[in-house]
């Protein structure tokens, strides 16, 4: 078995495709969005939803932008907490 450093460097790792969401709203929340985007396609011309749908897509951009730069400080933030918890260790553990 790898270890979880080799996996990652290997691209084995890869939580952007990995994660999804618990929560039981994500799936009803989804739904309400396809429903929505439906009804805009039926009362905007294709052109207006061509234009909506790019405005979309920006957002979902940004969304995921977002996402990854908190994943990172998330990451960062908890090696600092374990580094931090590693360190006094000495002071919690006496020779």
């Amino acid at each position: 078995m790898r270890s979880i450093l080799e996996a990652l460097y290997c691209g084995d790792i890869r939580p952007v495709e990995t994660i999804v969401p618990t929560d039981p709203e994500y799936r009803a929340l989804n739904r309400q969005i396809s429903e929505a985007i439906k009804t805009w396609e039926k009362k905007l011309s294709a052109t207006e939803f061509n234009q909506l749908e790019e405005l979309l897509d920006l957002r979902s951009k940004s969304g995921s932008m977002y996402a990854e730069v908190s994943f990172i400080h998330g990451f960062q933030l908890g090696a600092l907490m374990m580094t931090e918890v590693y360190t006094a260790r000495d002071e919690l553990v006496s020779s």
